[in-house]
């Protein structure tokens, strides 16, 4: 084990200033006000550490003592457990199952198109930008059921769905504000939370 790790007595968090992954954990552990370390690095050139703690060498990774976990997903629903005020995920079976497949979804369906949208190639961007934002326009009346996503609290899913809302003008994705108005109005009140404004590293800030 590393001298980092032997000396940790707080949570830490591998995490990149843009990485929309890292930044989904961020917004729990926020929203939670968890105390942790947050160590910052360059993606290309990851620390020895890390890769010693985390086989895929991935980000984001937390360790909470002799605990490594990664990938996003696991990580907030691990945080969620074990800082349990507020919770994020609903207590019954039923309503949890059903937050996690609104989670799947979102992965498959949205976020299942950065890989083309931070590609870098003009092509599959515009494609990706325009699935994106079709999409969010086809799902429009579902943001506009409650205050949060299909929900009266903030929950896991808006936790997920925050970070991309943040950087669709990033991805080149504009959306009308008369077919869209309930996706922008949700947005907005995601943004203003405490919360997502602490989560938010400089360059985060400049995206918008």
């Amino acid at each position: 084990m590393s001298t980092i790790a032997n000396r940790r007595s707080v949570m830490m968090l591998y995490s990149a200033a843009e990485c929309i992954h890292c930044h989904r954990v961020r917004l729990v552990l926020a929203e939670k006000d968890i105390t942790v370390d947050i160590e910052s690095i360059d993606p290309d050139n990851k620390p020895e550490d890390l890769l010693h703690l985390n086989p895929y060498g991935s980000i984001p990774t937390l360790i909470d003592r002799d605990l490594v976990l990664y990938d996003s997903r696991v990580i907030s629903e691990y945080l969620d457990e074990r800082f349990p005020h507020p919770p994020l995920m609903p207590v019954d079976p039923v309503s949890r199952a059903q937050s996690r497949l609104a989670l799947f979804r979102i992965e498959n369906d949205w976020y299942s198109l950065l890989p083309d949208l931070e590609s870098g190639d003009s092509k599959r961007v515009t494609k990706a930008a325009k699935n994106l934002r079709d999409s969010l326009i086809a799902a429009a009346d579902v943001f506009s059921v409650k205050p949060f996503f299909l929900s009266d609290e903030f929950t896991l899913i808006d936790a997920t769905l925050a970070p991309l809302l943040w950087r669709l003008r990033t991805y080149g994705v504009e959306l009308p504000p008369g077919d869209a108005k309930p996706v922008i109005d949700y947005a907005e009140r995601l943004f203003a939370r405490e919360g997502f404004q602490l989560s938010l590293t400089e360059i985060e800030r400049d995206m918008r």
